[in-house]
């Protein structure tokens, strides 16, 4: 058996997904079917229900998903030891974070992160949407996933497996440049619909955004002009002028000052719970110590302090 079925299997587990996990496994569609069809075969048995979509893993398939995960981990495991092995190296520890985040509010974490290490660890940061950051934890990619709080149930990774901590909290707001934010832009009052840049699937903030507009006060006319998957790219559109974007405070926040304007006092917003994945098996020292320091941390402040951009770990 090769151990890539493996990574294939827990990929296209945690995506849901052929064509998105074969992206991420940087594959044709096609041979990763073959792929897979070969780890059933060599199991002798059906993984995955292929009728429905997104897809889902059938009963073999679950049972299967954690001896994956177990036989991955010791792998990654046995790579590390040996490879440490008859020389002096610094000991990476493996952060997937979502593009928000990593643009948004690493820099103010790392600070943090690195007086903790020292200069003995080398971080590693990776980042893509939370299905690729969960995907990268679940096949030995990853020590460390922080991402916003999944909005399915079916994203999150298995608890038995993995553990899960409330790191912080972030809000998804509206704005707009200053020439376009005003009184009536929701409303209707100016005679048009409002311009609306979206996000695009697979984005969990393209769910979270029609939550809150489903959730509003009142319907809202508008007419969505652009999508992109990454709230940067929206930040940046927004800050041209093209239009309203929902954005993590985190990334508005570093929009040049005075280009984008918060468009409401709460309404039409929503907080956001950001939250750190791990191995609950992984033997990372480090990382054991800035779990800790999190956990103490977030016990001993109010939730509201606890905004994107305040210590992590």
């Amino acid at each position: 058996m090769d151990a890539r079925w493996l990574e294939d299997f827990l990929t296209v587990a945690e995506t849901g997904n052929f064509t998105r996990a074969a992206q991420l496994r940087n594959v044709s569609q096609a041979a990763f079917s073959r792929r897979i069809k070969t780890l059933e075969s060599w199991l002798r048995t059906q993984l995955i229900d292929r009728t429905t979509t997104p897809i889902r893993l059938t009963r073999d398939g679950q049972r299967f998903r954690e001896r994956a995960v177990e036989i991955m981990r010791q792998i990654n495991e046995a790579r590390l030891s040996i490879g440490e092995t008859g020389t002096v190296r610094r000991k990476p520890v493996r952060a997937a974070l979502v593009y928000s985040l990593a643009s948004g509010a690493l820099p103010q974490w790392w600070n943090d992160w690195a007086a903790e290490a020292g200069d003995d660890v080398l971080y590693s940061v990776i980042s893509g949407n939370a299905s690729d950051c969960l995907a990268a934890l679940m096949t030995g990619n990853a020590d460390l996933v922080v991402c916003h709080q999944p909005d399915t149930p079916g994203m999150c990774p298995p608890a038995e497996l993995y553990e899960q901590l409330v790191i912080g909290q972030d809000i998804l707001a509206p704005y707009a440049a200053p020439a376009l934010a005003g009184p009536g832009l929701f409303s209707g009052q100016r005679g048009e619909p409002a311009p609306l840049l979206m996000y695009a699937r697979p984005s969990s903030f393209a769910r979270a955004v029609e939550t809150i507009i489903a959730n509003a006060p009142h319907r809202m006319p508008g007419r969505v002009v652009f999508k992109a998957e990454t709230s940067a790219v929206l930040r940046a559109m927004a800050v041209a002028g093209h239009g309203v974007a929902w954005l993590p405070e985190c990334v508005a926040r570093e929009a040049p000052p005075g280009a984008l304007r918060r468009l409401d006092a709460g309404e039409w917003s929503a907080r956001l719970d950001i939250v750190a994945y791990r191995d609950r098996q992984a033997r990372i020292p480090l990382l054991d110590r800035l779990w800790s320091q999190s956990r103490s941390g977030r016990e001993n402040r109010a939730p509201a302090m606890a905004v994107a951009g305040s210590r992590a770990f």
